[in-house]
């Protein structure tokens, strides 16, 4: 028969569980490269989501006055809603790799991105090896988004 003290190890073994799940379960989240990231220089925020078994990005926000264009890339389409990462496939070292293309000039570069310790996200863009490349760190975005792909 079981005792008062094997119920409350039982109970207080429940709880942990319970909470160790949902601290692992926020920390896979905060790990994951999925959602708004704000670009290098903060004028710019890219949405990163899957796409089938790959992850793609496309630019969903850009910090221009209000009485300005939307700007367009090499082709003359808006750059709102423009896809730039393309075909970024999982590797085994944890990072993901694919392709980024320079909305300005027509560019595509092959693309490397991994998430830190802190949560910010690398991508490194060469050509070749990634020894040939730059790397920026993008943070996630917390602020807003407005139609037109404004930032608030």
């Amino acid at each position: 028969m079981a005792t008062f003290h094997d119920l409350r190890a039982l109970v207080c073994g429940i709880v942990a569980s319970v909470m160790l799940g949902s601290l692992t379960a926020h920390a896979a989240e905060t790990a994951s490269p999925f959602g708004y990231w704000s670009t290098a220089d903060g004028h710019g925020v890219i949405e990163i989501a899957r796409c089938g078994d790959d992850l793609c990005g496309q630019i969903v926000g850009i910090d221009r006055p209000a009485n300005e264009p939307m700007p367009t890339d090499v082709h003359w389409r808006p750059q709102c809603g423009l896809p730039i990462i393309t075909d970024a496939r999982p590797t085994s070292d944890g990072s993901w790799q694919g392709r980024i293309t320079d909305p300005r000039t027509g560019r595509t570069y092959q693309a490397k991105l991994w998430l830190d310790e802190s949560g910010q996200l690398h991508l490194r863009g060469f050509i070749g090896t990634p020894l040939l490349g730059r790397t920026q760190v993008w943070d996630r975005y917390a602020g807003r988004l407005t139609p037109g792909c404004g930032l608030a």
